[in-house]
């Protein structure tokens, strides 16, 4: 069974595709869908048809992707979510389930920190899966996406973390709420 994980973008969206029929994850391809369209539109066209040539490629039967992080750009950030609503459109399209990890999750599961900086998640990813180099650093995002969700379903994802261990975030749950 293949993952399709996605790192989106409106200039390079990153993708990694996992095989994790066996007992541990495995590489199938990762790279970069590179935007050369100047209009937002086109750009959004691009995202769409780089994502479903992936789809129809591999034939993942799951997809996951990042959720979008508020940052001070606004600008910055409407685009990374049309592009990342551009992204799950089309896999929902195709049929695919999609799955979404926030930022600190994603570093949490293959680094053991939330705070990771990407030359962490990019070292994690290459050690994790046996790669013979260091991928580029969307497709490494991408590949930890694609990583969190494979332990997501095995059931080793417990509080955004692996192992089983707590997370240590403060707050309510969705168990708090009682209708």
């Amino acid at each position: 069974m293949l993952i399709l994980g996605i790192d989106p973008g409106s200039r390079i969206t990153g993708y990694g595709v996992l095989d994790v029929a066996g007992s541990a994850p495995r590489y199938v391809a990762s790279g970069c869908i590179r935007i050369r369209a100047d209009e937002l539109a086109q750009k959004l066209a691009q995202v769409y048809a780089g994502i479903g040539e992936l789809i129809a490629v591999h034939r993942p039967a799951e997809f996951a992707i990042e959720q979008v992080v508020m940052s001070r750009n606004a600008d910055s950030a409407l685009k990374l979510g049309q592009a990342r609503g551009t992204a799950i459109v089309c896999a929902a399209n195709h049929g695919l389930p999609v799955s979404e990890y926030g930022p600190r999750q994603i570093k949490q599961a293959v680094t053991g920190s939330g705070r990771a900086d990407k030359a962490q998640v990019q070292h994690m990813v290459t050690a994790v899966l046996g790669l013979s180099g260091v991928p580029q650093a969307d497709a490494a995002d991408a590949l930890a996406i694609a990583l969190t969700h494979a332990h997501a379903r095995a059931g080793l994802l417990t509080g955004g973390s692996f192992g089983g261990h707590r997370s240590r975030r403060k707050g309510t749950s969705w168990r708090d709420f009682r209708p």
